[in-house]
């Protein structure tokens, strides 16, 4: 028998929660529905951590019931499970503190009360309080058939039982992305289930792979949780094209072969990101890298449901050298070379990113960084970057122009590692930070007026509407950008000289994306 300690709710949840969680009790009182607060939402409360997500068990027709609470509550309903009936009330954002929706689960008992708890994943989700008005939410008052209370104390997650994978083996990486989230350990005869069922996850629709991948992702230490997930036998289950990449050697100046160094890859990304630590560098290696709010802010956005840039630069990160076990070759020297493994690894992780049903934003977001993740170090060698090589590296990357400079950093950290050369990395530093600087000139020229248009290609060069008209315009963008033209006669001068001499100025050579 637990000691009874009355908990404050309103110390816990947001006064829109406490007060949503009296009507929801009013409502069901009202009409003689026993009707229960369960899951993960009973384990913030210990945990101090609020969350919009709310999960209420009914001894009832759920998705009926919801649709009634729903029209009450003034919020949207959505029927997730018919069968087990599950239905969803997602409340307008005005309602909530927290500038994100509210969002209602209601489902049907399953059995008991005490019977569906014992039904679920693990003993720190098992727990419920009876939802009745006035009710003070005591640990007297608390349903907990499973330990979960002591496990909460305890920080552990545990499994219910030792089915729970078989029943639903999505719940291996949710073991994982707890553990995570919450800075909890896994408790070590869940971890031998883990490992014994770990084969399962390969029958896990895609989706809901992604939806805890990238949860694991926005999680702290993100790149050590990874680690674990191979440990336990998930990592190359759940992503199969990373298995090949294990013990391939790469040349001397790489400290991890390529799949530890994947890894560490996805660790310096948060460390350049300043969300950790990382120990094989500093204080005085995070200096050297250009920040700001805006770039806090630009990583912080979100892309689709559950990414942000942050995240899928994650993503990326681990999936940037995928191809190099195939295209690795070894030269003259024996030297340990991967000519095309960016080309091939932007290939493969569409397939990945495609059967994990990531949208076609972010498969081409991830993809394009894959590709060109060397180009930021590849635009100078012995000079800086020119003009013309970082507008058309801008202009060919797009949106994910910056994030692929942090991914070209964070290759840069975990391939040198422990033995990391500051000479060479604050000359690494340096280039990046006058690509910034060299791009935010370029901006404030662009923004400006354009020197020519459309109709000044067809007016006055006499040109018909086509993909030339685009081209030639790019052109004189670019030029433009360079400090080579800064008039609109000039302009029209250039646009003739490209027109006149196709064979000295291509408009294809201009504008093809090259990698200069």
């Amino acid at each position: 028998m637990y000691q009874k300690t009355v908990i404050d709710l309103e110390l816990f949840a947001t006064p829109d929660v406490s007060l949503l969680l009296n009507k929801v009790s009013r409502f069901f009182t009202g009409k003689g529905i026993r009707s229960y607060l369960v899951g993960g939402f009973v384990r913030d409360l210990f945990l101090e951590r609020n969350t919009a997500d709310i999960d209420i068990a009914i001894d009832g027709d759920a998705s009926a019931a919801a649709t009634e609470l729903a029209a009450c509550l003034e919020g949207k309903y959505v029927l997730l499970d018919e069968a087990n009936g599950i239905a969803r009330i997602v409340l307008p954002v005005e309602n909530s503190s927290a500038g994100s929706a509210l969002v209602l689960d209601c489902s049907t008992l399953r059995g008991t009360i005490e019977e569906d708890l014992s039904l679920r994943d693990f003993t720190v989700d098992a727990m419920a309080f009876e939802l009745e008005v006035g009710n003070d939410f005591s640990l007297s008052h608390l349903i907990d058939p499973c330990g979960g209370y002591q496990d909460v104390r305890q920080r552990v997650i545990r499994a219910v039982s030792d089915g729970i994978f078989p029943a639903d083996a999505a719940r291996l990486l949710r073991a994982v992305r707890l553990a995570a989230e919450l800075k909890f350990s896994v408790d070590p005869e869940t971890r031998a289930l883990i490992r014994r069922d770990a084969h399962l996850i390969a029958g896990v629709a895609g989706e809901r792979v992604r939806d805890e991948v990238l949860r694991l992702l926005a999680a702290r230490q993100a790149g050590r949780h990874l680690a674990y997930m191979d440990e336990l036998g998930l990592l190359t289950r759940t992503i199969p094209e990373l298995a090949p990449e294990k013990g391939v050697s790469q040349p001397f100046i790489h400290f991890w072969d390529v799949f530890n160094h994947s890894l560490e890859t996805v660790s310096a990304v948060e460390f350049l990101l300043r969300q950790r630590e990382w120990q094989y560098a500093g204080k005085e290696v995070l200096e050297l890298v250009p920040w700001s709010e805006t770039i806090r802010q630009y990583f912080g956005e979100e892309v689709n449901h559950g990414s942000t840039r942050g995240s899928l630069l994650k993503v990326a990160a681990l999936l940037h050298d995928i191809a190099k076990p195939q295209t690795k070759s070894l030269d003259a020297d024996g030297r340990a070379r991967f000519l095309g493994h960016p080309d091939a690894g932007a290939a493969i992780a569409s397939a990945i990113l495609g059967r994990l049903r990531f949208s076609t934003r972010e498969i081409g977001m991830v993809a394009t960084m894959v590709l060109h993740h060397l180009r930021p170090s590849q635009m100078s060698q012995a000079e800086l970057p020119s003009p013309r090589a970082v507008h058309r590296y801008f202009r060919d990357l797009g949106e994910v122009a910056l994030a692929t400079l942090f991914l070209n950093l964070a290759d840069h950290l975990a391939t040198r590692g422990p033995t990391l050369d500051m000479a060479h990395w604050r000359y690494h530093t340096g280039i990046i930070a006058h690509v910034l600087a060299e791009h935010a000139r370029e901006e404030s020229i662009i923004k400006a007026p354009r020197l020519v248009d459309g109709n000044d290609m067809m007016d006055i060069l006499g040109l018909s509407p086509g993909p030339d008209i685009g081209r030639l315009l790019e052109a004189v963008l670019e030029a433009q950008a360079a400090g080579e033209i800064t008039t609109r006669e000039e302009a029209l001068q250039l646009c003739k000289k490209i027109l006149t001499h196709p064979e000295e100025m291509s408009l294809n050579n201009l504008c093809r994306g090259n990698h200069d």
